[in-house]
């Protein structure tokens, strides 16, 4: 037997080895253009990661996308492939997305070119029943992009003097005096200036994300998904009010300079714990309304 003959038999008892060698070549080579494309793009984004604590929460996004696919790899498997030529239209949009980013030096839209690339590529070889099956991980990865600055801005604003407000409402409600200007809460020995840091969009952005992961893998009604990822806002925005709440007691009660030093950064991981906590909780109540909706229904 020649050695051509024992691969084909090979080839034959083991269909996946054949299918993962047909697309090997054109997976290296795919793999090597979007290197060339996009390294510098990628590592600016890695950067932004590490140095921006808003977006640190990027470094799991692709991750869990990467584990959803592998999550489902045996029913994808079974999918029979049905090449589109519409992903090559999609490719082709991905790639004049990245040309107007990178001229017009906007890196949301060349940031997320790669992902309408990708969707093409999936599109173009394996066919749209395939990319509806890996959907959720595809648009999730979106959330591994900050967003631009304008709607960035036009989010945090808000947030502080919201933060400001709930903050203020707290403090009156457990006795303390305090008078609020804006962003700027005064107290009788201090003054608490809520800063962009602390309009609590790290924290709700976190929150959002993890409140999609955790809905997505404990809950399978789409329903009560939507809800938790909605309830996470006020969550955010509550905890990041009582946050405030706690650097103002702690600095008119004890010292205002450890209040807004290691108590504040400290804090920050204790309400995001009882956050998620409070997630969780309302997670069981809206499964026992819903099974009750369901049993009165029945």
């Amino acid at each position: 037997m020649s050695e051509f003959q024992h691969l084909d038999l090979l080839d034959q008892a083991r269909p996946e080895a054949y299918e993962l060698r047909k697309w090997l070549w054109p997976g290296l080579a795919l793999a090597v253009v979007l290197t060339v494309l996009y390294w510098h793009i990628l590592h600016r984004l890695v950067e932004q990661w590490w140095n921006d604590p808003n977006f640190s929460h990027g470094f799991f996004v692709p991750a869990f996308s990467a584990f959803l696919i592998w999550k489902d790899r045996h029913r994808l498997a079974e999918l029979q492939p049905e090449p589109s030529w519409t992903g090559l239209a999609v490719m082709i949009f991905g790639v004049g997305t990245l040309i107007l980013g990178v001229f017009g030096a906007e890196l949301f839209l060349s940031r997320s070119s790669l992902l309408f690339i990708l969707a093409g590529v999936v599109i173009y070889f394996q066919g749209w029943k395939y990319f509806r099956a890996v959907f959720f991980p595809w648009i999730f990865l979106f959330f591994m992009i900050p967003p631009p600055d304008l709607i960035l801005n036009r989010v945090t604003i808000p947030l502080q003097f919201t933060a400001s407000d709930v903050a203020t409402w707290f403090l009156r409600l457990v006795g303390v005096p305090v008078l609020q200007n804006g962003n700027v809460i005064q107290l009788p020995n201090m003054a608490l200036d809520v800063v962009e840091a602390c309009s609590g969009i790290r924290s709700l952005i976190s929150l959002g994300v993890l409140a999609i992961i955790y809905g997505y893998l404990l809950e399978p009604r789409i329903t009560i998904r939507i809800l938790l990822a909605a309830a996470s806002v006020p969550i955010a925005v509550l905890a990041n009010g009582l946050r405030i709440m706690g650097t103002g007691i702690t600095g008119l009660y004890w010292d205002p300079n450890k209040a807004q030093g290691f108590f504040h950064e400290f804090s920050g991981w204790v309400i995001f714990v009882v956050s998620l906590i409070t997630l969780y909780v309302i997670h069981k109540i809206l499964r026992n309304v819903f099974r009750l909706f369901g049993r009165a229904g029945a």
